[in-house]
């Protein structure tokens, strides 16, 4: 009697289908060509999609995306889901991360991207955080006496743009201590150098912003 049949099987059935999914972003992990970038792309519209829709109603009637740097100045609940949606990325990101490498039997599967999503949008939620120079503030903004003292939101290209450049960079850099990073167990270690390349970008991203650039 061969057993290879139920071992077959039974191994078919242990596939984590659901964290395969998750930590290949839907299958963009299995792109032949520079699958982090694709990763990194993705979080742009969640973020983007986040902050505007939940500030519909607060953008100056003159706002164009396409144009000029500008400030947004979120609501509270705007910041509050953007904040939510990082965690959440990242609290799925770990555990899906972690089963993808089990059943790969790698460390840092190459098709694991959701990595990469979430260190990039951890990256456009800090980044926007930074006080602005009072002066760039819109002028119905209740905040704009008290100069840069409140977290603001940019949504621009040149913000997106920015922080999508800045991310890869210092991902593919890996600055201290994010390549020591990468040795901590599991999911942990496959995500936690991203975030801290997320770290690093929000910082030029912070740059960015004060320049007025």
């Amino acid at each position: 009697m061969n057993p290879t049949p139920a071992t077959t099987s039974n191994s078919a059935q242990r596939k984590p289908r659901v964290a395969l999914a998750i930590a290949t972003v839907f299958g963009l992990g299995y792109l032949p060509l520079a699958p982090g970038t694709w990763g990194s792309l993705v979080a742009l519209p969640i973020y983007f999609a986040v902050y505007f829709c939940l500030n519909f109603g607060r953008l100056p009637a003159d706002w164009q995306p396409l144009g000029a740097l500008r400030a947004v100045t979120p609501s509270s609940f705007a910041l509050v889901a953007a904040s939510a949606t990082s965690v959440l990325i990242a609290a799925i990101g770990v555990w899906a991360s972690s089963r993808a490498a089990k059943f790969s039997g790698k460390k840092d599967p190459q098709f694991v991207v959701i990595d990469e999503v979430s260190g990039q949008h951890l990256a456009l939620l800090l980044g926007s955080l930074l006080p602005v120079r009072w002066s760039s503030l819109p002028e119905y903004s209740p905040f704009r006496p008290l100069g840069s003292s409140l977290p603001h939101s940019v949504l621009s290209w040149k913000f997106l743009l920015a922080g999508f450049i800045l991310f890869r960079v210092f991902d593919i850099w890996k600055p201290f201590p994010a390549r020591q990073a990468e040795s901590l167990p599991g999911g942990w270690g496959i995500m936690a150098d991203d975030w801290i390349a997320g770290l690093y970008a929000a910082l030029g991203l912070w740059l960015f912003r004060a320049l007025g650039l």
